[in-house]
C-alpha cells in the first residue's frame, strides 16, 4: 500500500531523516537506497551507474518538467543515476526505446517530456483509435473529435506518473513511496513490480528472489491509474 512520508503507522521523528529541503522517512530512503543497490550489483550488465544526482540537481529537474519525484524514487536516484549503454538490436528486433533510462541529469529536455508525456498521449491515442473512455467522463460522442475534446482536459488533471525504465512508470508525489511499479502502453498498463525494489528483482533478476506478499496480490495506490490494474 502506498505510505505518506511521516505519517505512516504513527510514526515519528524518530525514523525520519533530512533530504533536501524535504522530510523523508528513513523507510523511504531504505526502499530506494535498496533498489538501487540490487541494480549496482549486476556489474554494468544493464546500465552504467553515474553519481547520484544532488538536492540541487532534483530540484531543477522537479521545477523544469513540473512534478516531484517519490521519496523512494528520488533516493534510488541520489544513491547512483542509471544511465543507458549503446546497444545494437539483434536481427529482426526494434527496440522501442534506444536509451531506457531517462537521463535526469544530461538528458534532452524535449525527450525527456516526451516520456512525461507518455503515459496520457497513449490514452489519447486510444480514445481517437480505439474503445477506450472513461466512464467518469459522461457519454462518449460519436465523433472522435469531439471524444478527443472531453478526454484531453480530464487526462491532463490525472495524477503524474514519472518514467523508470522504458515504459515502467512510478506515480510522483513527494511525501510518498511504495508505489506500485506500473507498466504503461496505451490503455494497456499493468503492475510490473509491487514496489521499486521488486521491481528491480522482476525487470532485471529472477520474481523467485521476492517473497513479499504484496507482490503477489499487489494494491494499486494512485486515483485514476489503479483503476487499470
Amino acid at each position: 500500500m502506498i505510505r505518506q512520508a511521516g505519517g505512516f503507522g504513527g510514526s515519528t521523528g524518530g525514523d525520519r531523516c533530512r533530504y533536501g529541503h524535504s522530510v523523508v522517512t528513513s523507510a523511504a530512503e531504505e526502499l530506494g537506497a535498496a533498489a538501487a543497490a540490487k541494480l549496482a550489483r549486476l556489474d554494468g550488465r544493464e546500465c552504467r551507474i553515474d553519481p547520484g544526482l544532488t538536492d540541487a540537481e532534483i530540484a531543477r529537474v522537479e521545477a523544469e518538467f513540473g512534478f516531484e519525484f517519490a521519496d523512494d524514487h528520488r533516493a534510488f536516484l541520489a544513491a547512483g543515476l542509471p544511465l543507458s549503454i549503446p546497444f545494437d538490436d539483434p536481427p529482426g528486433v526494434f527496440s522501442t526505446y534506444r536509451a531506457p533510462w531517462p537521463n535526469w541529469r544530461d538528458g534532452d529536455p524535449d525527450v525527456l517530456r516526451e516520456r512525461l508525456n507518455w503515459p496520457v498521449e497513449g490514452l489519447l491515442f486510444d480514445v481517437e483509435h480505439n474503445v477506450y473512455w472513461d466512464n467518469s467522463w459522461g457519454e462518449r460522442p460519436a465523433e472522435r473529435s469531439q471524444a478527443l475534446e472531453i478526454a484531453r482536459p480530464n487526462l491532463a488533471d490525472v495524477p503524474k506518473l514519472v518514467p523508470l525504465y522504458g515504459h515502467r512508470y512510478l506515480p510522483a508525489g513527494r511525501g510518498t513511496y511504495g508505489h506500485l511499479v506500473l507498466s504503461v502502453w496505451q490503455a494497456d498498463i499493468i503492475c510490473y513490480g509491487a514496489d521499486l525494489s521488486d521491481y528491480i528483482d522482476r525487470e532485471f533478476g529472477s520474481p523467485r528472489q521476492t517473497s513479499d506478499d504484496a507482490s503477489k496480490s499487489p494494491r494499486a495506490t494512485v486515483e485514476f491509474w489503479r483503476d487499470f490494474v
